[in-house]
């Protein structure tokens, strides 16, 4: 069979994602000619992950390739685009892919003769040559024109990952469950340690990594059937303890509250709790610290 076309390749810029993908694309065989970089720590890593590739202006990297892509912040990547096609940088026929989570293609309206993409690697970067072996089987969430659907999911192939398709409509919801998934894990996690610190624990990592892990996959596995503890059980007494042992912590309690009632929800559906023992605990999680419903009075 005769191989797939290459691309010459421009990366605006070498942040954590940029410059992996970068990497990536290069070792399927594209041909990278330009990468953005200005901070020190972006120059670092474009000489360790794209080493012997042009460092160039954002502009000039986007004229001189046939595959653009932006891997910028979600908040500089409208008015980079938009600045791009104001200065007629863009070339027709250009393929122009992102790699936010949050944006489908309509950002790149702007850039009306370019054949645009969203490809958004559903994993977390660190901007080290690990991440390129991680993108092996990683899911690409992946929203195109359908003509140029073929060529966004073969990329992601070529660089080793799995394409999800994400209608247009649908992105900001993904990338929503992405973050609460992902990031708000983070906090998550980060936050009970910081309890278990303040509580005298001296390896708070190691008491939680095993409770962690199981949750996750069991979480993964079994869906709202895994879900344990009190509200599952119903116990108005040890949520209602919990609040009153947080009460010096008013952020983590709110979340806390929230998170339960969250959990009730599911558990109710999912035919965990009855309706009767559902009322009590969201009564329970209801009282604020002062007695006014959870956020406060209206």
């Amino acid at each position: 069979m005769d191989s797939p076309p290459r691309l010459r390749v421009g990366v605006v810029s070498a942040g954590r994602v940029g410059a992996v993908l970068g990497a990536a694309l290069r070792s399927a065989g594209h041909v990278l000619t330009g990468v953005a970089a200005v901070s020190d720590i972006s120059l670092l890593r474009a000489e360790a992950l794209l080493p012997g590739v042009p460092v160039l202006p954002a502009d000039q990297v986007a004229r001189n390739c046939e595959l653009l892509i932006l891997a910028v912040p979600d908040d500089v990547l409208p008015g980079l685009v938009d600045g791009f096609a104001r200065a007629g940088i863009f070339q027709a026929g250009q393929f122009v892919a992102h790699t936010s989570g949050g944006y489908g293609i309509g950002v790149l309206e702007p850039a009306t003769l370019c054949q645009p993409m969203a490809i958004h690697p559903a994993m977390t970067f660190t901007g080290t040559s690990v991440d390129v072996s991680r993108l092996h089987d990683a899911p690409f969430g992946v929203t195109a024109p359908e003509n140029v659907r073929p060529v966004a999911e073969a990329l992601v192939v070529e660089m080793g990952g799995e394409p999800v398709w994400v209608p247009e409509e649908a992105r900001a919801v993904y990338h929503a469950a992405m973050v609460l998934g992902s990031n708000y894990m983070n906090v998550l996690v980060n936050e009970s340690l910081s309890l278990l610190r303040e509580a005298g624990m001296e390896n708070p990592t190691r008491l939680l990594t095993p409770l962690l892990s199981a949750s996750l996959d069991n979480a993964l596995r079994y869906g709202d059937k895994a879900l344990t503890g009190p509200v599952a059980r119903g116990d108005s007494a040890t949520i209602d303890k919990h609040l009153k042992a947080l009460a010096h912590r008013p952020s983590t309690r709110h979340a806390y509250q929230a998170l339960g009632r969250l959990g009730v929800d599911r558990a109710l559906e999912a035919g965990i709790l009855t309706v009767d023992q559902a009322a009590r605990v969201l009564i329970t999680l209801g009282a604020d610290l002062d007695g006014e419903p959870f956020g406060g009075a209206t």
